[in-house]
């Protein structure tokens, strides 16, 4: 047996320990197996707080414990780091521990020696990697969830930057993954943990509001514990009564969301009440509001309707004696268990079994489903619908015929009828709502019927629709609908489309085929030839500004650029003549300033010029010269004017090496809707961008606008960012500052 260090050994023992007081009937001596290979593998590797890496696969494996998964799930956490982080092969361990730990671990490895053109495609292709290894096992999702629950719970070692974008990642993708599986208890926890790194002041704040209000709301969520068990006891009931204060993301949305002040929040504390039979959750609901004043409204069934989760428990809001309102929650104990943990708690295997059992399918096809809808998608598309079609706050409604169907919040008739059938879609003409025809752009409300009117003679659907369409797989559908229809229309339509970007951008077509960067865009986007790629931006399977954003980036790469000059080309042309012209002199703060060494520089607020655009500089009084934009508003209208000292403008020049970091500021101009901030701020953590601060606010009449301040390293970079916040749905304009 391998000799480990005292702390590693004690570490492991901690998880024996675990697995014996959960009473597992597992083979210690096969989890012992695979903690020495993981342990001798990442032996020498270190966490962010100094301890050996290993401690974390231990840690991910009491988790899992935790959940109560099996013996193969322990060993793959204990070994989901080693393929990606060391030189042990999926087929070592497949040899080593079984096939089914192999693609267990396989699903959880990120696609570390694939080589991706962005960020975004990277973190795109890793989701559907997982998402496919998921649908055939779902352990490989708890286990990448235990992973990203321990590395969360000691974020506090990583840089800041690190630590914003792993919480966006885990508020954007795993905490939603968590509620989809019903694991309330760890969608709970990686929220808040989450929470504290992007707004710290606001989870501060929550806090130690809570914390003040504690004792005196902690002493009245006792007492009606004590009244209503004293009740129930009565009437022969036997239940078990807890409490709870409402988690701090919870608050924090709400709060955002609906605007309220803490006091106006009714849930903020909850009892749960747990029975033995489903017939005494109503029983328990009569006499709590015989006992209690209900808030009408308030009450939710979904023992009746359970939620897509899975989630089933009887709601309702009361107010207190003291006039305190409280969250009551009645459920059984399978209900319970569900809803604690989830698809964890009834996912128990037996030596041999495969990971997805008989009556599993339909349980997982929304996976399946969200990956074919999502196939010919494009990175940011991809990452909205997945948001949507799987994370987004949900609606029920009924078919004519009595079925529930659950859509996403805000959902129209359009999405209704492509959740029923493509061929419903496509030959829709009409729908009705309660009996009454509405318009497609109609939003539904829970408890709505909804009725879809078609007819053979429809052209099919319109374009406007994939505005209107608030689900991914809807719009995925009617773009499938015209990429098949409409293809001699799309390619005009797309052509156009990809010239007006082109010039837009400075790049004409004989340019980029000169340089060879199109023929290898087309082979990495899957298209056989230059019209596939204009029918696919006419259907919207890709965007132009994307495709040229991707053009220009290979251009500036591979330097081949001849003939026309790029706009980037353009911008840098003033500074280079000057740069050959004058001599050599010392570079202060990637600026040189002509005729002056050793003096102090500053970059003007109005404009926040960076390395690429054409400059300026302004000798100040006592504050050395200030680097303007030439463009700048303040230096036109200097020039202008015939009153200024126009002698204190003087030339300045970008250094060859510049290094250091500028920052500048961007106004984004758009219509108001839910979710925007949070996918500009999804486009910014994708391109890796250091935001040094994001405002937003409302302007009236549908709009709103965001203050957005971000360091770049030239200006490339910065055009880059542009045009990505440019493509977010609702963005209307992105422009610099220029006062």
């Amino acid at each position: 047996m391998p000799i480990f260090d005292e702390a590693v050994e004690k570490c492991y023992q901690g998880l024996e320990k675990r697995i014996k007081e959960a009473g597992m009937n597992v083979d210690l001596g096969r989890i012992r197996s695979a903690f020495e290979l993981a342990a001798s593998s990442h032996v020498g590797q270190l966490r962010k707080d100094g301890s050996p890496y290993i401690t974390h696969p231990i840690a991910a494996a009491i988790i899992v414990v935790d959940m109560g998964l099996d013996e193969d799930s322990i060993v793959s956490a204990l070994l989901h780091d080693v393929v990606e982080d060391t030189s042990v092969t999926t087929e070592e361990i497949s040899r080593l521990f079984g096939k089914s730990v192999a693609e267990i671990v396989d699903g959880v490895t990120k696609l570390t020696r694939v080589n991706f053109s962005n960020k975004e495609d990277e973190q795109m292709e890793n989701m559907r990697k997982m998402l496919m290894a998921m649908s055939r096992d779902i352990r490989v999702i708890l286990i990448k969830l235990a992973d990203r629950l321990h590395n969360m719970r000691t974020m506090e070692y990583q840089k800041p930057e690190k630590q914003r974008s792993k919480s966006l990642e885990t508020m954007q993708i795993y905490a939603p993954i968590a509620h989809r599986l019903g694991m309330q208890a760890v969608k709970w926890e990686l929220e808040d943990l989450s929470l504290l790194y992007l707004d710290p002041a606001a989870y501060q704040s929550i806090m130690s509001t809570i914390d003040n209000r504690r004792p005196i709301l902690e002493k009245f969520m006792q007492d009606m514990c004590n009244k209503i068990k004293d009740r129930l006891k009565e009437w022969g009931i036997e239940c078990t009564i807890n409490y709870r204060l409402k988690h701090v993301h919870s608050i924090y949305r709400k709060m955002y969301t609906q605007k309220l002040e803490l006091k106006e929040i009714f849930d903020l504390c909850a009892l749960r009440v747990i029975v033995d039979d489903l017939s005494e959750c109503y029983n328990v609901l009569g006499q709590i509001h015989d006992m209690f004043k209900p808030i009408p409204g308030r009450f939710k069934d979904y023992v009746s309707t359970p939620k897509p989760n899975g989630y089933q428990s009887v709601h309702t809001t009361v107010i207190g004696s003291e006039g305190i309102p409280f969250e009551v929650q009645i459920r059984t104990w399978d209900m319970h268990r569900a809803a604690e943990y989830g698809i964890a708690a009834h996912w128990k295997y037996k030596s041999g079994e495969s990971g997805v059992r008989e009556g599993d399918e339909e349980k997982f096809a929304w996976v399946r489903r969200l990956l074919e809808n999502q196939q010919s998608s494009e990175a940011s598309d991809f990452f909205t619908d997945l948001q949507i079609d799987m994370f987004a706050d949900e609606v029920f409604v009924f078919s004519p015929k009595g079925d529930v169907i659950n859509l996403p919040a805000n959902a129209t008739p359009i999405d209704f009828a492509y959740n029923i059938h493509s061929a419903v879609g496509n030959r829709m003409v009409g729908a009705k709502v309660n009996g009454r025809i509405v318009p497609f752009d109609h939003k539904l409300h829970n408890g709505d019927i909804v009725e879809i009117l078609t007819s053979k003679a429809s052209s099919g659907p319109s374009r406007d629709w994939l505005n209107i369409a608030r689900s991914g797989s809807a719009r995925t559908k009617i773009k499938q609908w015209f990429k098949k229809e409409r293809r001699e229309e799309n390619i005009v339509r797309g052509k156009e489309m990809f010239d007006a970007e082109m010039r837009r951008n400075g790049i004409t077509l004989a340019e980029a085929n000169e340089a060879d960067v199109v023929a290898p865009l087309l082979k990495k986007l899957s298209f056989a030839g230059i019209d596939d790629l204009y029918a696919a931006i006419g259907y919207g399977g890709v965007t132009a500004t994307k495709t040229v954003n991707r053009i220009r980036d290979d251009l500036i790469k591979s330097q081949k650029v001849s003939g026309a000059k790029s706009a980037l080309d353009k911008l840098n042309d003033a500074a280079e003549r000057r740069n050959k012209q004058s001599k050599p002199q010392k570079a202060i703060q990637g600026v040189i300033v002509s005729g002056l060494d050793n003096c102090l520089v500053k970059f003007a607020r109005c404009c926040t010029p960076v390395p690429g655009d054409d400059i300026v500089g302004f000798i100040t009084r006592g504050y050395g010269v200030s680097i303007h934009r030439s463009d700048c508003k303040n230096h036109i209208s200097d020039r202008l004017n015939p009153d200024t000292e126009t002698g204190r403008w003087i030339d300045v020049s970008w250094a060859e090496d510049i290094a250091e970091g500028y920052v500048t500021n961007l106004q984004i101009a758009s219509r108001d809707r839910s979710g925007l901030i949070m996918d500009i701020a999804t486009v910014l953590n994708t391109l890796n961008a250091k935001v040094r601060s994001l405002n937003a606010r409302d302007l009236g009449d549908g709009m709103a606008s965001a203050n957005l301040t971000v360091e770049v390293k030239d200006l490339a970079e910065l055009k880059v960012i542009i045009n990505r916040l440019s493509s977010v749905r609702s963005v209307t304009s992105v422009t610099r500052s220029n006062n």
